[in-house]
Parts: structure tokens; sequence; C-alpha cells
């Protein structure tokens, strides 16, 4: 064998022993468009679902009152609940969504069973397994084996994390007190309730919560059937339990929680709110409501709201850019176009 040879086979073999590096992996896609949405009456028509479509989310976040199982004379029964869900399997764009766009629900009082309803519904055990059997959870899925349907996932690499929580603020929670002048401005159902023994969460979900707060992520999601931190008005809202809400508050800050936006439905307008006032950083939430129930040119008091309430047709983003390090949550229409807008930097979203 020649010299030539022998030389250019001894450094093939050099090469091939060298340990090459690795060719790096397409990272997935980070999640950086998240929309949300309350309040879908399948006994009218939902034309909103060719925006959010358009709107191209990576999670779709529903938020409660998905269906309406109900009745305005009393609380549902099993078979309106059935009736009621499988009217809406038959809703085109909502089944669109639910097929071709990643998503998680909750839900609220009128998916629950029982207008501003709590802990003392009768039929809540059922309620849950047609809802869970709905929205598809396996038979392994924790919802199934504990009271309420709260839940938490994560989405994304480190750096990069999504954390979702969207509470069950109707299994455990405790009657709220009625007002004494109904439909007189702030006192419209409901007064504030101090009552250390009133809940919203019950004291299992509490302790979940927590643990989930401690779960590290780069941006929170908590949502809420009902509003969080907007005041003003008499309707249902963690207000009405100030020591829940402060609650709340205290459990993001003891946990050392990060990046917590708030994201709310039930109201049938949409509005976004900024509230510091107990808070261990400056809180937004977004309230969309809803999909095709509103109220047309509503008003109430907002002393902690971002402009005015929005009454038409309405679905929630979340926007999230991690190259800027900046979060904007805003209110779109039936068109798609944003009507109320709110921006957030990730770096003051941090307990002091």
């Amino acid at each position: 064998m020649s010299r030539p040879l022998l030389r250019r086979q001894a450094i093939a073999a050099s090469i091939a022993s060298v340990a090459l590096p690795t060719i790096a992996q397409a990272q997935p896609r980070p999640v950086t468009r998240i929309a949300f949405g309350s309040c879908a009456d399948q006994a009218k028509p939902q034309p909103v679902w060719d925006a959010v479509l358009g709107y191209r989310p990576d999670l779709f976040l529903f938020l409660g009152d998905n269906v309406y199982a109900d009745y305005v004379a009393g609380p549902a029964t099993i078979e309106s609940m059935r009736t009621a869900y499988s009217a809406t399997d038959g809703i085109e764009g909502y089944a669109r969504l639910r097929h071709d766009v990643q998503h998680m629900a909750v839900w609220d009082d009128h998916d629950y069973g029982q207008n501003d309803g709590g802990v003392g519904f009768a039929l809540k055990d059922e309620a849950k397994s047609i809802f869970l059997d709905f929205w598809k959870a396996a038979a392994d899925d924790p919802r199934r084996s504990r009271e309420g349907v709260h839940d938490a996932r994560l989405f994304g690499q480190a750096g990069q994390r999504v954390q979702v929580i969207l509470l069950d603020v109707r299994w455990s929670k405790s009657p709220w007190r009625p007002t004494d002048e109904r439909n007189a401005a702030g006192k419209e159902r409901y007064l504030p309730d101090e009552d250390p023994a009133k809940t919203i969460l019950g004291e299992a979900q509490w302790a979940w919560l927590a643990e989930q707060l401690r779960v590290p992520a780069d941006l929170r999601i908590i949502g809420s059937g009902i509003q969080m931190v907007a005041d003003g008005h008499g309707w249902e809202r963690w207000g009405n339990f100030p020591r829940e809400r402060q609650k709340l508050y205290d459990t993001i800050r003891d946990t050392g929680a990060n990046g917590v936006v708030l994201i709310s439905g039930d109201r049938h307008l949409g509005a976004l709110y900024r509230e510091t006032n107990g808070t261990p950083y400056p809180l937004l939430e977004a309230t969309s409501s809803g999909l095709n129930k509103f109220f047309p040119n509503p008003r109430e008091a907002g002393p902690n709201r971002l402009g005015g309430v929005y009454g038409a047709p309405n679905f929630g983003t979340i926007d999230v850019d991690w190259w800027e390090g900046k979060v904007a949550l805003a209110i779109r229409d039936e068109a798609g176009q944003a009507v109320r807008r709110a921006e957030v930097h990730l770096d003051g979203l941090k307990p002091a």
C-alpha cells in the first residue's frame, strides 16, 4: 500500500475519532399569543370565533359560562346541562377552536349550574363530570379525583415559561352577603362581607394555589370566573370577600411569585384594571365578557379601571414579547381589533 494512501487513511481515522459538536436542535416556539373569553350562550349566534381564530392564538383560555346550562327560574338539571353542551358541540367556530387550538377551561356559575352559585349547589358532582367529559379530560386527570375543576399547566422552556392557573370560584364559595338596596349603584346585588369564615377557594384549593405559585415560571396567568381586583360595583367579585382578596395578594407575595397577570370574565363587558393597594406589585387584570353575551352601553364606577368599559361582543388577548420583556393585555372586538390595551414590563412584576 502506498504511503500517500496510508496517510489519507490515518487522517480519516483521526477525524472520525474526534467528537464532533452536536448540531443544536430547534427549540419549541415560545408561547407569545394567548386569547381568552367567557360567556358564550349556545342558543345565540357566535360569530366572534372567526376573529378569535384569525388572531391565531397559541393557547385559548375559557374562563367560564362556556355554556348556559341553568335557568332564569332556577338551577340546572342534569338534562339541561347535557342539552347545553350538546348544542355547543354543534357550533362551528367553537368546535374549530377546540379542535385546532390548544386550550384550557374552567367554569363559572352558568356552566357550574346555578346563577351566582357556590358550595351549596346540589348537582355539582354531576356538573363536574359532564364538564370534564365535554373538555375531554383523561380518565387519570387530577380534576376527576379532587373537589373542583381548578387546573394549572406550564408552557414553554425556562426563560420563556408561561404558567396558567385557572381557579374554581364556585365549588367551595360561601354565600354572598345580599344587598340592602337592590340595583343601587355600587350595591346592585351584593355587599362586602368581612366574615372570616367566608371563603372563595376553600382550604384545599388555597393550599394548591400556594404550591403552584412556587413552581418556577417567567409569566403567570391567573384566571378567575369572577373579577379579582375590580372595584366600584355590587355584582359578583372577589372584593365582596375582602379578606379572601387580600389573601390572594398575600399568597402571591409570600410565595415570591413573579410575573403574575390576572384575567376574568362573567360581567358581560370588557375592561382593564390596575391595582397597587395591598398588592406585592402592580397587578393588571383584563376582564373579557362576553363572547356573545354583553350589556350594551354599560355604565359603572371604576376607581381602579384603566379607561372605560366596553359593551359589545369581545375576547381578550395577551401578547408576550419575550425579547423586550413586555406583556400587552387587550380587549378585542368582534372584528379582532384592540379596543382597550395596557402594557407591563415583566421586570416590574416581582415582589419587593
